[in-house]
């Protein structure tokens, strides 16, 4: 927030977003009111703000805002008694010629914030405690935002960082019948909302889910959105290197390109011998590497990491691996079983099938297990750690 926005605020003796505290005296105070802006009963989604150094006038009371002073504030937030933690900023500004220190709260995404195990809100220019259905009222602010990973917003990204004509013509035909798209008269951000591409927030913004489907430049947003294919000529990564890609772009276009690379890089022999019909038969089935290629980009984790899904194809194997561990109901110690899968990107799963790419959910591995087998390969190898999973396909002998 600029100084002449805070100014405003500091002079608003009825705003429910300031409060004004003549010095750290009283820390008991001040954590409660860090509590009540916190929680933004109001649901104002701005940040509130509390004035160390001003009376409640709003004027300044000549505090000198030392560097300790500034350190005391700052350890409120850490020191244990607001749970969960609040995101919160200490500053020193200087208004109407007198020293504050400055503390900005942010709207927590998980309400209801206690202070040592009460919920404090803002009523009117006071603070004061959650009664019975403002609690249930934060806990209705915190459900909404618990939303899966692949549809929260992404607020850093402008509407047109979506690909109006990819949706039209790729995605909308393969997701919706031809029925309801004549009778479809919505412009297209209600049609990306109701897609869950683009989220309502004030402003209007892509989600997640909306990047990597039909993104113009999903990596600008989300950078480990992108597949690293390397073809390297013996066993180990340190051998010769025959070629590289980095497929990047929005879904439909990574896939199909993965398509197109796994069959190119597929190898046949010719069996005389068998029988009496020449036979061709693959190193690997082109099943068995689509369908954990596929599980690699569905199963991923998008947040919190940078890494890409890698694909490295050595001379005896391929080596799929995927940022994130198992999730929900899938342990490491139940992974690949049947019968045990979970979605960390249930949207996603949804988008994919959408456009061709996923037919049973919780097949994947089972199909690449069976065309493996058809196939005289070996059977698949998993290597489950919690940061990430790694599949190893081993070459026919």
């Amino acid at each position: 927030m600029t100084d002449q926005e805070l100014e405003v605020l500091l002079d608003d003796l009825e705003s429910d977003r300031t409060e004004r505290k003549e010095s750290v005296s009283d820390g008991d105070k001040i954590r409660q009111a860090v509590c009540a802006f916190a929680n933004d009963l109001p649901d104002h989604r701005q940040p509130g703000v509390l004035f160390i150094g001003a009376n409640d006038r709003g004027e300044g009371v000549g505090l000198a805002v030392t560097d300790q002073l500034l350190i005391t504030l700052s350890n409120m937030r850490s020191d244990g008694n607001i749970l969960p933690m609040p995101s919160m900023t200490v500053q020193k500004h200087t208004f109407k010629g007198h020293d504050m220190a400055v503390v900005l709260v942010q709207p927590s995404d998980s309400p209801p914030v206690r202070f040592k195990g009460t919920a404090w809100i803002r009523v009117g220019p006071r603070r004061g405690i959650a009664g019975p259905d403002d609690e249930r009222r934060l806990n209705e602010k915190r459900r909404f935002r618990d939303l899966p990973a692949d549809i929260r917003p992404v607020s850093s990204a402008p509407m047109e960082a979506l690909d109006d004509l990819l949706f039209r013509q790729v995605y909308v035909p393969a997701a919706v019948s031809n029925e309801v798209l004549e009778q479809n008269q919505r412009d297209v951000e209600h049609q990306l909302l109701a897609a869950k591409f683009a989220h309502p927030r004030p402003p209007a913004c892509p989600t997640v889910l909306g990047l990597l489907a039909v993104g113009r430049s999903p990596t600008d947003w989300i950078p480990g959105d992108y597949v690293q294919f390397v073809r390297i000529d013996g066993t180990a990564l340190t051998d010769p290197v025959q070629s590289a890609r980095e497929l990047r772009g929005p879904l439909s276009d990574i896939l199909a390109e993965l398509d197109e690379l796994l069959k190119i890089n597929i190898q046949a022999t010719v069996d005389f011998t068998s029988g009496p019909i020449e036979v061709q038969r693959p190193d690997y089935p082109l099943v068995a590497l689509q369908q954990i290629v596929r599980n690699a980009v569905l199963h991923r984790s998008y947040e919190n990491t940078n890494a890409p899904v890698r694909l490295y194809w050595f001379r005896d194997r391929v080596e799929i691996q995927n940022p994130g561990g198992p999730y929900g109901q899938v342990t490491r110690a139940n992974f690949g079983t049947t019968g045990a899968y979970d979605y960390r990107n249930p949207n996603l799963a949804a988008v994919m099938k959408d456009l061709g790419y996923v037919q049973r959910f919780g097949m994947g591995i089972a199909m690449a297990r069976q065309a493996m087998a058809a196939n005289g390969n070996p059977a698949p190898e998993f290597q489950v750690e919690d940061t990430h999973v790694a599949v190893i396909l081993r070459r026919r002998p």
